[in-house]
């Protein structure tokens, strides 16, 4: 077995748990995959990453990203978490102001503000959800046809199908049936518009649920949140600038800052702090 540096990150948050934590194994060399999965499964966390030297010559850094039930190609909190890691023991970026990370859907851009970071957006490909699915997921969810606005098939590295509900207090009323929803295979992302947004408040409440991965129900979820911003920017269904809230049911106060720049360019962004730092034997 060997020691490796370890945070627990929480993440899309300023006030340590009330975000979405992420484990961090700051040294996964030497790791296999079987160990790597096997962790990911201990710490019974949406997800835990593993750092590696990277293997791009742009990169700063790889990761590896697994949920107790299998690998991510890409995932939003675990990429902001990592790098809030990674920055945090002394991390130092080619580029002043910008971190490379290298991942399954090849390297991701990192921007650094003066409170949070933000990452960019992997490129969206959408399609339409089949109506057969979306049966499947509405009575899983206890969604009316009604309550249904939109529907559309997301994939940024990670997919989900994402469902516009009418109203947030739609969203935050469900109650799935998470056994019928796992048994659909489908990771599967909630939104509701607020009509009249606070001047501080925000646009978005989403929900986001994984049982077929183990994971029930996700507190905070950068994949989703940049999946959902691309599709509905690009219907105008939102503006160009927005804060989602996510975590609610799961007393958690998530908030994910959404923004597309003037090249289209959708960045996801939070606030991370460190709630754990020390070692783990693996």
């Amino acid at each position: 077995m060997q020691n490796s540096p370890f945070r627990q990150v929480d993440v899309f948050t300023a006030e340590p748990y009330l975000g979405n934590p992420v484990a961090v194994v700051q040294d996964g060399s030497g790791l296999s995959d079987a160990q790597m999965q096997a962790f990911a499964r201990w710490t019974n966390l949406s997800e835990t990453t593993f750092l590696l030297p990277p293997t791009d010559p742009q990169a700063d850094y790889r990761v590896r990203i697994f949920t107790p039930g299998g690998e991510l190609q890409f995932a939003g909190h675990p990429t902001l978490g990592s790098c809030h890691a990674w920055l945090e023991a002394g991390g130092q970026p080619r580029t002043p102001g910008q971190v490379v990370q290298q991942c399954g859907v090849g390297l991701v851009r990192l921007r650094r503000g003066a409170a949070q970071l933000a990452f960019a957006a992997p490129p969206l490909q959408r399609s339409p959800a089949s109506t057969t699915l979306l049966a499947r997921v509405a009575a899983a969810l206890g969604i009316a046809p009604a309550q249904l606005q939109t529907a559309q098939m997301l994939d940024n590295g990670t997919a989900w199908l994402g469902l516009l509900l009418d109203d947030p207090r739609t969203v935050l009323a469900l109650q799935p049936d998470f056994a019928a929803l796992a048994a659909t295979g489908q990771k599967v992302g909630v939104a509701a518009r607020y009509p009249q947004p606070a001047a501080d408040g925000p646009h978005l409440e989403v929900r986001g649920f994984a049982p077929h991965l183990g994971v029930n129900e996700d507190p905070v979820t950068g994949s989703l949140n940049a999946s959902l911003a691309q599709w509905l920017m690009a219907e105008g269904l939102v503006p160009e600038t927005y804060v989602a809230a996510q975590g609610h049911c799961l007393q958690r106060a998530g908030r994910v800052q959404l923004q597309r720049d003037g090249a289209g360019q959708v960045w996801v962004g939070g606030r991370s702090v460190t709630c754990v730092a020390g070692t783990v034997r693996l």
